[in-house]
């Protein structure tokens, strides 16, 4: 029996394979400097999403949103005051104008993403809500909230106090002053 060793397609299969696997976990990293305020800024795009799922799609929708809010009232305060904590601590007497920028922002981007789907819109999200009412409880939000990749649509999580984004990431995107 002889012994085969790869040859250059195997070797390049591998690195391929290696660096396939080493880019996943550069995907992976926080893009907040620890997982608390990471949790907080997907939890408020989690609700913010709601909320444009709530006011585009009508119907039941806004019953479902303040269902959504008073269910999950406890976390959405604790989320609510430590995003008010992370912005007072890095960007000190204007922490509340750099949350109020971040928020809008956070609005203006998910609104932007409903209008490019346009009328799919509805239809892929509405079940967002069947989904974070089925949660097991309160404390299932966070996690449920970081599955839904809501903050890659032109809003970065930390905004002035992030982690290091990885070398392979897109520069971020221009924002517009009026």
């Amino acid at each position: 029996m002889t012994k085969h060793s790869p040859g250059r397609g195997g070797r390049f299969a591998a690195l391929l394979a290696a660096a396939t696997l080493f880019s996943h976990a550069a995907l992976a990293v926080p893009r907040c400097a620890n997982e608390t305020d990471q949790a907080i800024f997907e939890v408020e795009a989690l609700k913010t999403e709601l909320m444009v799922v709530a006011t585009t799609c009508k119907g039941n929708a806004e019953d479902r949103y303040n269902d959504f809010v008073r269910r999950y009232q406890q976390a959405l305060v604790v989320s609510n005051r430590g995003i008010g904590q992370y912005f007072t601590r890095s960007h000190g007497k204007s922490g509340q104008r750099q949350q109020d920028i971040f928020i809008t922002e956070l609005a203006n981007a998910r609104s932007n993403s409903a209008r490019q789907l346009g009328s799919d819109y509805c239809a892929r999200n509405s079940g967002l809500f069947d989904e974070v009412m089925s949660l097991q409880g309160v404390t299932d939000l966070p996690a449920y909230a970081a599955t839904k990749d809501l903050l890659s649509s032109g809003v970065t999580a930390c905004p002035g106090g992030a982690a290091p984004a990885p070398a392979h990431s897109a520069p971020a995107a221009r924002r517009s002053t009026r």
